[in-house]
């Protein structure tokens, strides 16, 4: 029964994506558009957030590559139509299904077979980033403002009240940070590779931090279309079981940059 499903709900996606992406088996992949984060220091955490945010730490990270963009509908229909891979919960719902809104409701555990299947496809190393990678690279290369485009709440963006009614938007069509980097903090949370533990700050290593060695919850950032607050702050932190699905959970993907 659940494969029956699976193909039931895969041919509803080709339908809907159709008319923006080829389905077909030769149709390959598309490699989505990434930026280069360049490596360096920076101020990680706040002192004006959550206790989970202290103490504000420098780190190091290496150089990476970050997806423009979280992962859409359209890319992770290639996915399933590849693998056969279970689709995620509210594939079919009409708030969530436009070709061009970022996947909601991958688990952890899908989001890493995503990056898994990519890796393969292309020949090149996909991943989820770290914690320390996305907020290195929310910030923009700005020392500690709140948000990407600064510390003005975000209140002043254009036509805030009207946004994200019932689902989250196409992504790539409002803000930008500097690194040029679309919807940071917004949309939809973003899983990231690490364990989460509310006391990792106390003792994380200086360069590259990987976050725990094992833990209950997988850490995510960024803002959701659903809260009262639309967009996170650079140094906010969130974390759920990996198995967990929610409508307001994606993912954006990390690259290794080829030497």
């Amino acid at each position: 029964m659940r494969r029956v499903r699976i193909e039931r709900v895969n041919r509803a996606a080709r339908g809907r994506v159709s008319d923006a992406i080829d389905l077909s088996a030769s149709a390959g992949v598309s490699a989505p558009r990434m930026v280069a984060i360049s490596e360096g220091w920076f101020w990680m955490g706040s002192d004006a957030g959550q206790e989970n945010e202290r103490p504000v730490h420098r780190v190091w990270v290496d150089a990476f590559e970050l997806a423009e963009c979280q992962v859409t509908n359209g890319e992770y229909a290639r996915f399933l139509a590849a693998t056969k891979h279970r689709a995620p919960l509210y594939w079919e719902d009409a708030n969530f299904s436009h070709p061009e809104q970022p996947l909601v409701a991958p688990s952890w555990f899908d989001a890493v077979a995503y990056c898994e299947w990519l890796s393969a496809a292309s020949g090149l190393r996909y991943r989820l980033p770290t914690e320390a990678e996305w907020e290195r690279a929310a910030r923009g290369g700005v020392e500690q403002k709140q948000f990407p485009w600064g510390d003005e709440a975000p209140g002043h963006l254009a036509n805030y009240s009207a946004r994200w009614k019932n689902g989250p938007e196409p992504v790539g069509r409002a803000e930008r940070n500097a690194y040029g980097l679309c919807d940071m903090g917004a949309n939809v949370h973003e899983w990231c590779a690490d364990w989460f533990s509310a006391e990792y700050y106390g003792g994380s290593p200086e360069r590259n931090p990987q976050g725990p060695a094992q833990g209950l919850r997988r850490s995510s950032r960024g803002g959701s279309w659903r809260h009262q607050i639309k967009v996170s702050r650079c140094a906010a932190r969130a974390s759920i079981p990996p198995e967990f699905q929610y409508a307001d959970y994606g993912l954006r993907i990390a690259r290794d940059v080829q030497k």
